[in-house]
């Protein structure tokens, strides 16, 4: 802080006080410099779960509870958990117990190509709302339906 000494709408020969920002300002672009070179540094990794490598000679003997839970959507707009139609208002509940039952919280999400974008949109939604934490979507079509 410094001391002016001039009259400035004040009484005369009364000392008033001016603030020196200089340095607050040099601390911020100095903060701000800072942080604009390590952003980039932290978004450079990122966790990708992949499933372990199996032999395809190996047959898969899997039990229910290692079995994986698929949703999907066809065309005309049905639902259905691993291959069994579920209606809309229905949805959720079994598929809270379908994951109770296998003790899991992962689904896997597949969508003809010629399913409608607010079905498929509706069913992810109920997918979260009956208690899935994390959905797999698939990018590949199924081997068989």
């Amino acid at each position: 802080m410094g001391m002016d000494l001039r009259q400035q709408g004040g009484k005369p020969g009364r000392a008033q006080p001016s603030m020196n920002v200089t340095p607050l300002v040099d601390v911020v672009l100095v903060l701000l410099i800072i942080f604009m070179v390590i952003t980039p540094l932290l978004a450079k990794q990122f966790w990708l779960h992949l499933p372990n490598k199996i032999e395809k000679d190996q047959p898969r003997d899997l039990s229910d509870k290692d079995k994986p839970i698929v949703v999907s959507v066809t065309k005309a707009g049905e639902i259905k958990i691993n291959r069994e139609v579920v209606s809309n208002s229905e949805f959720s509940i079994k598929l809270r117990r379908v994951l109770s039952a296998s003790e899991q919280r992962t689904i896997f999400f597949d969508a003809e190509d010629d399913a409608e974008f607010g079905n498929a949109v509706e069913a992810l939604d109920l997918a979260r709302a009956g208690g899935a934490a994390t959905i797999a979507v698939l990018t590949e079509p199924m081997a068989s339906r």
